[in-house]
């Protein structure tokens, strides 16, 4: 196993609890390596979206959007989402709410960008994106 995909397997292990503590039914984790997210951890997107979202860049997508804005970007419904902040293929994903949450180095700017989606459609008032953005921060350093 490469450093790579043991620190990746840490990844997967860390968001399949925060999904499971937080009620997520698929997520992911997008580590920033050079100028770009590459995906490290993945639970229960289609194998299209999979390979849509293997590397992001600033500013596509919810991912690179919660990086080009340094806050959370959020949607209470994947599928029906009109702000151009969802692109297509993450309409593909079964699920409703989602959460695109930064991650910040310890040194400060962005290291990562943790999603999350949800059974069905509902409004995150700004004090529950507040405390998903602090759980996310537990991400682990890899």
């Amino acid at each position: 196993m490469s450093a790579n995909s043991a620190a990746d397997s840490s990844l997967q292990a860390w968001l399949e609890a925060f999904l499971a503590q937080r009620g997520g039914v698929a997520g992911s984790v997008h580590c920033l390596r050079g100028e770009q997210l590459e995906l490290a951890a993945h639970v229960g997107l289609p194998p299209p979206v999979v390979e849509k979202t293997r590397q992001i860049p600033r500013g596509k997508g919810m991912a690179g959007l919660a990086w080009e804005r340094d806050r959370v970007v959020s949607t209470c419904n994947l599928k029906t989402d009109t702000s151009g902040d969802v692109r297509p293929g993450a309409k593909a994903v079964d699920a409703g709410a989602a959460l695109a949450i930064p991650v910040r180095a310890a040194q400060g700017g962005l290291r990562a960008v943790v999603g999350i989606a949800f059974a069905g459609e509902r409004e995150m008032s700004e004090a529950e994106q507040a405390e998903f953005e602090r759980a996310a921060q537990a991400l682990p350093e890899v």
